[in-house]
């Protein structure tokens, strides 16, 4: 019997499986995903989702718990109202039918039952006959005393009696120094541990109030980009300003450790424009620097060099909820912690220009004002325009969420980092997006000599200047 079959159930005209019910969402699914002609990613981009997850629900893998992105997809497929209220309609049937089958204990039962063994004939036994204790000769009186005669010695304990209370005192020893170790083994780890999470930057509560640092040195001098990529489970910790790390937060000691966050998150800061499209800016000269990398070598080829973003970081980010229930990012804010003159150095092309005919819609940050602001902008493909989404965001486990910031600066060597702001069934909470706890950095390179790879006067490939 399969996991569908245990959760059917009796129906006035006979019995429906929860395999059916599914079995009709999901081909009325598949109907409004091959109206469009688009491939899974194509169709996940363009609503919101993502590939992996809209293939799970097309092919009943999947259920999901929300019906907001079964809406945008419908909307985007341009269903009739029809269709929207049996997809509606569909999808409580599914959700319905998969907690059945997951709560029913009737196929179970049955299954245990038909394979249960028969139970073994009982075993009559007979006891044994009985033998007749022997007789304890009593024991001998003892003699009288005469009033000049030694006291005699008492009887000396059993050697079984004496090894019996050895072993109960070394037990009860063993146990008090093994209280004593854990107690003080506690008592010293304490200390380390509130140290150590002191020192994770990565959530605060939303009351608590932030200074604008952007006057300050940073804590770090150089930034290398070239570990990029991270994920990080934030802390629910309330924070407060620390000094001694500029444009970060640290969190306050505390009696009760807060419970963790509803989310966690990644982000990835080597991603560039249309996949071939970025400056990097080197302080050596053409000669010394290697080829330019693939996109995904980009953060050990700037790290080895001490490379800094020139005139443009994206920094891509991918936030999910820990279970199924709903969190809200609520906002995305963007922190400067400081402004200088553009860095010194020559700018390196990874490539000699590039276009494509998908520009995918993101958040615009224009690091030379005075108070950046991460703005939606729309993007659009050959035929379709992307309307750009607006916060607030809703995730869940079953729901991702990629978020794409494009942020720029002509004029300054600036560092920032960003804010993510949520909130999950009353509880409240911010994250700090930045670079393995630094700030992201981005320099202007309108200054500086810039180069590309490419084929020089005797054939041969090297650096040359910027031609575009």
């Amino acid at each position: 019997m399969s996991a569908w079959d245990t959760g059917s159930r009796a129906d006035d005209g006979g019995t429906v499986s929860a395999r059916d019910e599914i079995e009709e969402f999901t081909a009325l699914l598949r109907r409004l995903k091959d109206r469009t002609g688009r491939s899974y990613g194509s169709l996940a981009r363009r609503v919101n989702m993502n590939t992996s997850t809209l293939h799970r629900y097309c092919a009943g893998e999947a259920v999901p718990q929300d019906f907001a992105p079964l809406e945008r997809l419908a909307a985007f497929c341009e269903a009739t109202p029809q269709e929207r209220l049996e997809l509606h309609r569909l999808w409580l049937s599914a959700v319905a039918a998969r907690q059945r089958r997951h709560t029913s204990p009737s196929g179970q039962a049955q299954t245990a039952s038909a394979q249960a063994p028969e139970p073994a004939p009982a075993r009559v036994h007979t006891p044994a006959p009985e033998r007749e204790p022997k007789p304890v000769p009593a024991a001998a009186p003892a003699p009288a005393l005469a009033p000049n005669d030694p006291v005699p010695s008492p009887t000396p304990r059993p050697w079984y009696r004496r090894r019996r209370l050895l072993v109960s005192a070394a037990v009860s020893c063993a146990l008090l120094a093994t209280v004593g170790s854990l107690s003080a083994l506690s008592h010293d780890r304490s200390s380390p541990a509130d140290a150590s999470r002191s020192k994770l930057p990565r959530a605060t509560a939303p009351s608590t109030p932030v200074p604008h640092d952007s006057a300050k040195p940073p804590a770090t001098p150089t930034l290398s980009p070239g570990a990029s990529h991270h994920s990080g489970t934030p802390s629910a910790v309330p924070e407060s300003p620390d000094p001694s790390a500029t444009g970060s937060r640290h969190p306050t000691s505390s009696a009760e450790p807060a419970a963790d966050p509803p989310l966690v998150y990644s982000a990835d800061s080597q991603v560039w424009d249309m996949g071939c499209g970025h400056d990097y800016v080197v302080d050596k000269p053409p000669a010394q620097v290697p080829p330019p990398p693939v996109q995904q070598d980009a953060g050990a080829w700037a790290g080895s060099l001490g490379a800094v973003h020139g005139r443009q970081t994206m920094v891509q980010i991918s936030v999910q909820g820990r279970s199924s229930t709903a969190v809200v990012l609520e906002a995305l804010r963007v922190r400067v912690v400081s402004r200088g003159t553009p860095a010194a150095g020559n700018a390196y092309a990874m490539d000699q220009g590039c276009g494509g005919e998908l520009t995918p819609r993101r958040f615009t940050v224009n690091l030379d004002a005075d108070r950046p602001v991460a703005r939606p902008k729309d993007g659009a493909d050959s035929a379709h325009h992307l309307p750009a989404v607006h916060f607030p965001y809703r995730v869940s486990a079953e729901d991702p969420e990629v978020l794409l910031v494009d942020a720029t600066t002509l004029a300054h060597d600036t560092r920032w980092y960003l804010e993510l702001d949520w909130s999950c069934q009353g509880r409240t909470g911010t994250i700090r997006i930045d670079d393995h706890g630094r700030p992201f950095r981005t320099t202007g390179i309108g200054h500086m000599p810039r180069y590309w790879y490419g084929t020089t006067d005797t054939g041969t490939r090297a650096w040359v200047p910027y031609t575009g």
